[in-house]
Order: C-alpha cells, then sequence, then structure tokens
C-alpha cells in the first residue's frame, strides 16, 4: 500500500504558461506525477502556448517522452465532461481512454456536468446511463478506469455522488473524490470519503481557504482550483489516515492555484504520509 503525490496542471494556469513549461516547472518543484487536461481539436491558447491543455489531436506518445525527460508519469487525465451531453461526452471520452492508454494513465476523472435546462433531473440520470453504458465498454477493454468527481449539481452531495457512480454496473466505473468540492458542497469530506472508499481510485487534494470557504460553503457545486493543502480547512492527517486505514493505493493529487502553493502543498503532503507510515 502507497499513497503518491500528483499535481493537476491547474498550478500554472495562472501564469499562462504552456503544458511544456507546467511540465518543467512540475519537475523543477519536486513532483514525479502530473494530472494533465485534455481537450479535443485545436484551441487558440493552447496552441500559443497561453494555457496547459493538451490537445487530444496531439501524438500522446510524444506527450509520454515529454514527461519521461521531465523524469515525470501521468497519474491520471483530468476528463471533463458533461455526461447528460452524450454527443459531445461519448466521442471526448472514448478519445480520452486511448490517450490515457497510450500515455500510460489507467485513469480519467470526469463530473457530470451542468445539467442543461431542458433536461429535466429524472431524465439526467437515464442519460448519463446511457453515456457511461457507452464508454465504459471501451474503458473495459483498454483497462482504464472512469473515475466520476463530486463537482455539480448532484455529485456535490455523497449521495449523489455515488448514484452516478453506481449507474451502470462496471469494476472500471469509480470516484475520483475531491474532498475541496465535497467542504464547499456543505459536506462532511471525511465520512464523504469513508463512504465512497469502495470505488475510489483517485483523490483530488484540494484545500480550501478559510476566506472561500466561509463566503461560499453549501452556495457552491465546486471550486476550480483550491489554496495550498496545509494552507485551509482541511485536516490532511485525517484525510491521509482514512486513506491508509482502507489500504488505499493511488495518488493524492494536488489541485491548487499557483506554483508557490505546489511547492507548499507537496511538502505538507510528504510529511503528512510520512508520518502516518504510508
Amino acid at each position: 500500500m502507497a499513497i503518491n503525490i500528483s499535481l493537476n496542471m491547474e498550478f500554472i494556469r495562472c501564469e499562462d504558461k504552456s503544458f511544456r513549461e507546467g511540465v518543467e516547472r512540475a519537475a523543477q518543484l519536486g513532483y514525479r506525477l502530473v494530472e494533465p487536461l485534455v481537450h479535443n481539436g485545436r484551441e487558440l491558447l493552447s496552441e500559443a502556448g497561453y494555457f496547459h491543455s493538451v490537445s487530444m489531436d496531439d501524438d500522446p506518445l510524444e506527450i509520454k517522452e515529454l514527461l519521461a525527460k521531465n523524469g515525470l508519469k501521468a497519474s491520471s487525465l483530468s476528463a471533463h465532461t458533461p455526461l447528460m451531453r452524450p454527443e459531445i461526452a461519448v466521442p471526448y471520452l472514448t478519445r480520452a481512454i486511448r490517450f490515457a492508454r497510450t500515455l500510460g494513465a489507467g485513469i480519467i476523472n470526469t463530473d457530470e456536468g451542468v445539467r442543461p435546462e431542458w433536461v429535466s433531473l429524472d431524465d439526467a440520470f437515464h442519460v448519463m446511463k446511457y453515456t457511461l453504458s457507452t464508454v465504459l465498454r471501451w474503458a473495459e477493454r483498454y483497462g482504464v478506469s472512469i473515475a466520476i468527481e463530486p463537482h455539480q449539481s448532484i455529485t456535490k452531495t455523497t449521495a449523489g455522488l455515488l448514484r452516478v457512480a453506481t449507474l451502470v454496473s462496471s469494476p472500471m466505473l469509480k470516484i475520483n473524490y475531491d474532498t475541496g468540492n465535497a467542504w464547499l458542497g456543505g459536506e462532511d469530506p471525511y465520512e464523504g470519503l469513508k463512504a465512497c472508499l469502495p470505488l475510489v481510485v483517485h483523490v483530488h487534494a484540494k484545500d480550501i481557504s478559510i476566506q472561500q470557504s466561509d463566503t461560499e460553503r453549501g452556495k457552491v457545486t465546486g471550486t476550480p482550483v483550491g489554496c495550498a493543502c496545509g494552507d485551509g480547512v482541511v485536516d490532511w492527517s485525517k484525510v491521509v489516515g482514512i486513506l491508509k486505514d482502507a489500504g488505499y493505493n493511488g495518488v493524492l493529487s494536488v489541485e491548487c492555484g499557483t506554483p508557490a502553493q505546489a511547492a507548499r502543498s507537496l511538502e505538507h503532503l510528504t510529511q503528512v504520509i510520512a508520518a502516518a507510515g504510508s
């Protein structure tokens, strides 16, 4: 059993840097795992080197070589897409599955997306089940888990997250537990994590500042990034203890807003994991 630390590439967005520069910075900070963000087609800011997302039109082996050159591997892919929009989600997720497998990552992270105003809540579950049933056929063949994250109106609650993550019976349908989103959604992240443990295959290490917590808790369904782990409201010793007791063998993928926060997060989580004997 081992808990490793990864870094979501959102940390470099504040500097308007490219994926390549983000990879180099992550390595300089001491990380050995990263969580790339992928998109379809061509996107102006990424093409110009001002954004950290990677196009799935690019060669995944070239991305893998870039990571290896910097002593890094991909722990997972950030592949968020609206499950209630199968015309978008099915081609995107099936492509992300193949991209992840070639890159050497066994997990893609996603969420239900914003529910379109023309889709009723009852219909949403039927549509999501269709989307997941379709893409999980690919996931099972390629050996890539689809991890649902608490990040929108349904999955902001533990009950909603578990319902979406069990819509289809498949060994590849899992959960990416996001501590910060759970907290902001009004949940107890520790009890929520415990309830989801049988399905948890990936964890977003997102901390929330006291100021943001006081302003937004119970009013939002998540947030793009958090503060440095150890600077906010989340008790990381408690999180790591829960994971250790469950025999979790995976990553804590830091999701913060700046390189400085990424550095502090790595230092704090490394100390917490060492103290837990993980």
